[in-house]
């Protein structure tokens, strides 16, 4: 009789867990569903009021006219090689802040002398817009490729820094008591706890320096350049070809979508133990 009501347990357990999980299932399918649909919705939208005159569609030309604008610009062979250069400049410029931001980052959280040395600094240039210094980069570094690659480090840097030592400074003290009983080097510290520890925080920096990467290298482009995204924005809404300019801003929106999810995706593999 006992056997009988135990095995009763299970089968209802067993269900109950089968019953939550095909919830979760159904529960991830409709918000997969609206991330979908929701951008397809507001486009739809913006095609109506556009062709129906409600919103002005000489500031606001229906997504179909765009796109069509997106296909004649990449027919004549210019689009690509703009992009190019633009994708070019976004990672040498978040390279360069992002490596001496982390490395200084963990130092600062591993080191109280060198956190008090640099933390008054940071705070201090942190305010400045990188922007009001291009003209100081460009008398440095001339109109060239590598100063809007300053121009994008410097606006990284700070988001970076900050969140790593950050990322260190919350680590569980028992797993830096655990390294000292054990013995552990610096570099142990460095690579083995500092960095691991860090990742979750540090991650959360360099995602949003990739979004201010994109941010600076349009007004970088805007300012001093012949050539990148950011060129063709200024260069078709000086011209009011519109449809043309928003060619341009569709093609920054997408980038910054898609390097969100890649640096999701490297999250994920980075830190595995983080739900």
């Amino acid at each position: 009789m006992q056997s009988n009501h135990l095995e009763l347990n299970v089968t209802d357990s067993f269900k109950w867990e089968k019953e939550q999980w095909k919830r979760r299932q159904s529960r991830q399918r409709f918000l997969h569903a609206i991330t979908i649909s929701s951008p397809i919705f507001i486009l739809i939208l913006w095609e109506l009021l556009s062709r129906t005159s409600v919103i002005d569609p000489r500031f606001f030309p229906p997504p179909s006219l765009i796109i069509v604008a997106f296909v004649q610009m990449l027919m004549h062979g210019q689009l690509l090689s703009h992009v190019e250069i633009s994708l070019y400049r976004i990672l040498g410029g978040f390279l360069l802040g992002v490596i001496p931001a982390v490395i200084l980052g963990l130092l600062m959280g591993m080191y109280a002398p060198v956190r008090y040395t640099f933390q008054p600094l940071i705070m201090a240039l942190m305010p400045i817009p990188t922007l009001a210094l291009m003209p100081l980069i460009l008398i440095v570094f001339g109109i060239n490729d590598f100063a809007k690659m300053v121009t994008i480090a410097g606006s990284v840097f700070f988001p970076v820094v900050i969140n790593t030592a950050a990322g260190v400074a919350s680590i569980e003290p028992i797993f830096l008591d655990v390294a000292k009983n054990y013995g552990a080097k610096s570099k142990d510290f460095f690579f083995k706890i500092a960095l691991p520890g860090a990742l979750p925080v540090m991650m959360e920096g360099i995602q949003m320096g990739q979004a201010i990467a994109l941010l600076t290298i349009v007004a970088a482009e805007m300012i001093g350049a012949n050539s990148g995204i950011g060129y063709i924005i200024w260069t078709e809404y000086k011209a009011f070809l519109l449809k043309e300019m928003y060619v341009g801003l569709v093609l920054i929106s997408f980038f910054g979508y898609f390097f969100s999810i890649l640096l999701r995706w490297l999250q994920k593999k980075l830190i595995p133990w983080q739900k």
